[in-house]
């Protein structure tokens, strides 16, 4: 008996070529290197220049990843953009990353779920290629934070970057006694009760602007390491698999201290954990695959590992889903 499974064929990634460091930041607002990153962990981050949306970086790292899986544009039927920041309130993203690609088939849409976006595309995708509707899907999460921070609030500046990663999906048939290889389970949530932890305090719809985002961190560190431990465990029970046999863990880059307290909660090996935070800040919904990309490009995830990537965001939303590349 055979089953359809989504494999990742490549990755890619794309960042702004400015470059914040700490420095700068400590001239706009009162803070200093060292501050920045005894809390947080990031030494710099990626700032898109004027007039540099988000589908333009989305654009780059799609092409990075087809590049990378020896695929061309027309072979993608589904394209599953996340973002907190588009280009527009409509239409969306996505559909300027399909035009612009050349593609003229399938189906292109942005998905929601801020800092967990990626993780929420990957299971959204995966369900279409596993369902049979869809050959291959670009799974792409891509921000533009720079253009929603309030550069006068310290809090929250220090923490935030632009970039893109992107992902091929290619649903495969396998047979069932093998090794099973590609997505293997994922794991969501959502609890809207918590919205004033973290949220953008505008709207089309509440206040006709795009607005600034807002932060309470220490109730949203208080509560990430368990609600990401809590959907790393249910992939553990879905695939009778454990910490011990991870090859990598690929978190959601937005602290370090928030990555270290979860591994070490899941007693994962500090060498087993990918970090880019430090280079890149917190890129939301681009912090997964751009994390990905890197680790997969300097030889560290390689054919047959396996890798598990979670997030939690805004709202709160929280997701794993556990990959054997």
């Amino acid at each position: 008996m055979v089953m359809l499974r989504s494999v990742v064929r490549g990755v890619g990634s794309h960042l702004p070529e400015r470059v914040m460091a700490n420095a700068e930041l400590a001239r706009l607002v009162d803070t200093s290197d060292e501050w920045i990153v005894q809390r947080t962990g990031i030494r710099e981050r990626h700032i898109a220049a004027e007039g540099e949306t988000t589908s333009d970086l989305a654009l780059k790292a799609a092409e990075a990843a087809l590049a990378a899986a020896g695929l061309a544009a027309g072979d993608i039927d589904l394209i599953v953009l996340a973002t907190s920041t588009p280009d527009r309130t409509f239409p969306a993203t996505a559909t300027a990353v399909q035009m612009r690609l050349g593609i003229t088939h399938g189906v292109a849409f942005d998905l929601q779920a801020v800092c967990s976006g990626f993780v929420f595309a990957v299971a959204t995708a995966d369900k279409f290629l596993r369902s049979g509707s869809h050959r291959r899907a670009l799974v792409i999460g891509a921000e533009t934070f720079s253009r929603i921070l309030d550069w006068t609030d310290r809090t929250t500046c220090v923490l935030f970057g632009d970039g893109a990663g992107a992902m091929v999906l290619e649903a495969v048939e396998q047979a069932d006694d093998a090794v099973p290889r590609g997505v293997l389970t994922t794991h969501l949530r959502s609890d809207g009760r918590h919205t004033p932890k973290l949220y953008v305090d505008g709207g089309p719809s509440l206040t006709g602007t795009v607005g600034h985002l807002r932060m309470e961190g220490r109730e949203v560190f208080k509560h990430a390491v368990g609600m990401i431990t809590d959907v790393i465990t249910d992939a553990y029970a879905a695939t009778g698999t454990t910490s011990a046999d991870l090859d990598w863990f690929v978190p959601h880059q937005a602290n370090r201290r928030i990555i270290d307290a979860s591994a070490d909660k899941l007693k994962i090996p500090a060498d087993k954990v990918v970090i880019t935070v430090d280079r890149h800040g917190n890129t939301s919904a681009a912090s997964i695959p751009l994390a990905l990309d890197v680790a997969v490009r300097d030889g560290r995830i390689r054919p047959g590992h396996l890798v598990m990537l979670e997030a939690m965001g805004g709202g709160f939303t929280w997701g794993s889903a556990l990959v054997r590349w």
